[in-house]
């Protein structure tokens, strides 16, 4: 792929889907921050922006089917009926037939309102593509409409960046409307797009790259977790580009500052960054984590106070 190709891609003035995978806050005693998570996914929806919980921000990974529930329950009573939101359907550790795993939580957060993301599993790792897109076909099989996952390994072990065989299948599958995609790799992601284009334009990608959130620039839209730090920041961003307003660059170049120190090595400590941040912008009671998520460094509160300054949000703890 050659730089021209590159700039005949750009799709300016496009109008950009935008969803935050939101943080779940803790309070000073280790206790689940129930109102500041919902004080954050009203103010995110008031941004503009879709919510998307369960996911590797919420610690999706490292919570139990009742506590799952009890998220997605939270969700409904702060957005209210009616307000689309996203949530993960992760299987990963559990026992049985995948299909049913699967499908078992995604009628659940299809109940609650909300439009499923299928995390990937180890499991189907060792499956050829046609008999990967088999089960996803069957776990999409009824639903209205469905989102995939492609996570790098660098996140976690049970993902996998799929092979081009396995995505092209995944565009026929009517229910999947989207795929977020996380491989870190923009020219990947670029791929992605270009498929898509050829062989169902409404397909959506959506860019999970916190490294390059740039990629709206190229025809994604995104998932992100970086979203959760300053949704309206993110917001103001979709809108400058959407209207052809320079000033995007500034701020686009500010988030990505933000981005570059939040996803660095080791990347799933990014949940440490953000909790850190948001406590530092007033909008959580504690910078504490889940027990068992990695940490950051003592002095990871120094380098955030400058990203908070770059993007003109007050840091006020």
């Amino acid at each position: 792929m050659n730089i021209e190709s590159l700039i005949a891609r750009l799709r300016p003035r496009r109008r950009v889907e935008g969803i935050a995978a939101a943080l779940l806050p803790f309070e000073a005693d280790g206790r689940v921050a129930v109102e500041a998570f919902q004080n954050n996914l009203r103010a995110t929806h008031v941004a503009g922006l879709v919510n998307a919980v369960n996911m590797d921000t919420g610690y999706v990974h490292l919570l139990g089917e009742g506590e799952k529930l009890d998220v997605l329950r939270w969700t409904v009573e702060a957005l209210g009926a009616g307000v689309p939101f996203v949530a993960g359907a992760y299987i990963e550790g559990l026992d049985g037939d995948v299909a049913s795993l699967y499908r078992r939580q995604m009628d659940s957060i299809a109940e609650a309102g909300g439009t499923p993301i299928v995390f990937q599993t180890a499991r189907l790792h060792v499956l050829g593509a046609r008999e990967k897109v088999s089960v996803y076909r069957e776990v999409c099989k009824g639903h209205p409409e469905v989102l995939g996952f492609e996570l790098s390994p660098v996140f976690a072990p049970s993902g996998e960046v799929f092979d081009d065989e396995t995505v092209r299948g995944l565009l026929d599958i009517p229910e999947l409307k989207g795929i977020k995609h996380s491989s870190l790799d923009r020219l990947t992601e670029l791929r992605r797009l270009a498929l898509r284009d050829r062989a169902r334009p409404e397909f959506r990608v959506y860019t999970g790259n916190d490294l390059g959130i740039d990629m709206i620039e190229y025809g994604s839209d995104y998932l992100l977790g970086l979203a959760a730090f300053a949704p309206e920041r993110f917001a103001e961003r979709d809108r400058l580009w959407e209207e052809g307003d320079a000033d995007y660059y500034a701020l686009s170049d500010a988030l990505q500052h933000l981005g570059n120190v939040a996803f660095r090595a080791p990347v799933p400590a990014y949940k440490h960054s953000a909790a850190l941040f948001l406590h530092l912008s007033g909008k959580i009671p504690s910078p504490l984590t889940h027990p068992d998520s990695p940490q950051r460094q003592p002095w990871e509160s120094d380098i955030l106070r400058d990203c908070a300054a770059r993007l003109d949000i007050e840091a006020v703890s």
